[in-house]
């Protein structure tokens, strides 16, 4: 199998250190920005897999920049899941109907989170 390529976006170093090992840990290639223009800049190049976006982001949220992905042709196809501690209905459906693959609350299952980014990088479409 070969190893996907993930990038995580988020401002607490903590969250990020903690994805990153278990990403890395999952086998998967990792980078990390910390904002919504790092990820615009890092996108730029060729697209990962998946991006796990925390929605409050200093400049550019993770509504704004799941919003641009989807309207670029070569990022509309890279897995999203929102992971946020926003955590009401009406925030989960606008970043779902903004295209997000998963929503996910935090405080979050590792294992849980584990399964769901190989579900979604194996193709299954779960919301």
């Amino acid at each position: 199998m070969t190893a996907r390529r993930i990038l995580i976006v988020d401002d607490e170093p903590n969250i990020v250190l903690s994805l990153e090992f278990l990403m890395k840990k999952a086998g998967h290639v990792v980078e990390s920005v910390t904002d919504g223009a790092a990820a615009l800049d890092r996108l730029g190049g060729p697209p990962p897999d998946l991006v796990i976006l925390d929605v409050m982001l200093p400049g550019i949220d993770g509504f704004e920049l799941l919003r641009r992905m989807r309207a670029r042709p070569e990022w509309r196809d890279v897995r999203v899941i929102l992971l946020t501690a926003r955590g009401r209905a009406s925030e989960r459906e606008h970043g779902l109907a903004l295209g997000a693959d998963l929503y996910v609350t935090k405080p979050f299952s590792t294992r849980e989170l584990i399964r769901r980014v190989n579900a979604l990088l194996d193709g299954e479409r779960t919301r």
